[in-house]
């Protein structure tokens, strides 16, 4: 089996307010899971309202499935224009 995980910090450069951040990461967690199918959550920076930090993980049998899954993600979010992308993390290992 393989894990894959990805977290990537964005920061929000016009946003004002908590309600405004909830919002966004709202439109972006729901998007994701719907398009790839893998489970992503809000993970860290829950109360600082210019930064998001969001996780995603898939498990799969493919290492190179995994990896180019991850990547797609990736290019996503960063289509999507919501926030940029200050810092992603990923990680794939064999369990």
């Amino acid at each position: 089996m393989v894990v894959g995980t990805l977290k990537i910090e964005f920061y929000l450069s016009d946003n004002r307010s908590l309600k405004g951040k909830r919002k966004i990461v709202r439109s972006m967690v729901d998007k994701t899971r719907s398009r790839f199918n893998v489970a992503v959550a809000e993970v860290g920076s829950n109360d600082k309202w210019q930064r998001i930090e969001i996780g995603v993980s898939t498990v799969g049998n493919d290492r190179r499935h995994i990896d180019s899954s991850l990547n797609r993600i990736l290019t996503f979010f960063d289509s999507l224009y919501l926030a940029q992308i200050v810092n992603s993390e990923m990680e794939i290992f064999n369990v």
